[in-house]
């Protein structure tokens, strides 16, 4: 195992190369670049120096310099915790997400938490009580889940908090606190209002996570080695737990994977909608405005989640369940 895992670290290196300069490039497309929007906006007003003013802008960003010169300096600057500057606010790009980025992981972490509890409780209750009340339940919530998408549902939640109790949901935090240092108060009030956007958040993932863990362990329930067990006097909680159980988690450690990548990626969607400060919003922001440095680290960093939650996932598979090897060979 270890030589697999050393495989795949290294195997991450020329991985993370290839998709930095696929981002990097795509970013940079599209016609235009982040000081044509500004450039735009100043022949709008009659500005004369609006042209003069858009070669200081060019030359301060470095796209006066071809693409790859601008790439493999954006690469190099990596190694030195510098990540260029954002063309939205003239700031290093390491400052502008770093506050960002603490509240991503705050929601993320907490959405994750909501998703892994209740999934795992409500699927190993339906799979045990398979066609009673408490399954038909589980399984109409499920359905409700996958099919609501998430911004509807957010959307609702912020008429229904207006209309009938005249609550202001959005944000992660009282707007008492913005711009202020870390406090009990900052911290209870950014808790009180991470409550809704965990549940519409984490509504979709639960009620998939929900199907997939009732399913497998149904099938597992099912199969020859929980007869014998069951004959040889085990209880029916140590025979859940030791071996159908163990099997049919798989689908939880399998999710790291994708999951990782979303702590950084803060639901886009959900986050404008309810005008969180995540750095959601700042992506989709870069993306429109071709703020390249900016877009191209948080992609950047999604993808170094997205390899090291694999490697993660694929770990704790080969250890949870016996059945999977490394380098099996198909020799009958």
């Amino acid at each position: 195992m270890l030589q697999y895992a050393v495989r795949r670290v290294l195997l991450m290196i020329p991985t993370l190369f290839v998709i930095s300069l696929l981002v990097y490039i795509i970013i940079d497309l599209p016609p235009g670049d982040c000081v044509t929007a500004q450039i735009d906006e100043l022949l709008s007003r009659g500005d004369p120096d609006a042209l003069k003013h858009a070669e200081e802008l060019r030359q301060l960003y470095g796209l006066n310099h071809p693409l790859m010169y601008r790439y493999f300096s954006w690469v190099a600057g990596i190694f030195h915790w510098d990540f260029g500057l954002s063309c939205q606010d003239t700031v290093p790009v390491r400052d502008l997400i770093g506050e960002r980025i603490v509240l991503t992981l705050i929601m993320e972490s907490a959405t994750i938490a909501f998703i892994w509890t209740v999934s795992f409780v409500i699927g190993v209750y339906a799979a045990t009580h398979q066609y009673k009340v408490g399954d038909y339940v589980a399984s109409f919530f499920g359905f409700i889940g996958l099919a609501v998408p998430n911004f509807l549902l957010a959307l609702v939640l912020l008429y229904v908090g207006k209309v009938y109790f005249g609550l202001s949901i959005g944000g992660l935090m009282d707007t008492e606190y913005m711009e202020k240092p870390m406090s009990w108060g900052k911290a209870l009030s950014i808790l009180q209002h991470l409550i809704i956007p965990v549940i519409v958040i984490g509504t979709s993932g639960t009620a998939g996570m929900i199907r997939r863990l009732r399913a497998n362990l149904l099938d597992e329930l099912q199969k020859q080695y929980v007869v014998t067990g069951r004959a040889k006097g085990l209880s029916e909680m140590r025979l859940l737990v030791k071996y159908p159980l163990r099997h049919a988690i798989n689908p939880f450690v399998a999710d790291i994977g994708h999951l990782l990548p979303e702590v950084i990626s803060g639901s886009v969607i959900v986050s404008v909608v309810l005008s969180l400060p995540t750095t959601g919003p700042m992506l989709l922001g870069a993306l429109k405005t071709q703020d390249v440095n900016l877009a191209a680290t948080f992609l950047l960093l999604v993808a170094v989640l997205t390899v090291i939650g694999m490697l993660v996932s694929d770990l704790l598979l080969a250890v949870l369940d016996p059945r999977i090897r490394f380098g099996a060979t198909g020799e009958k």
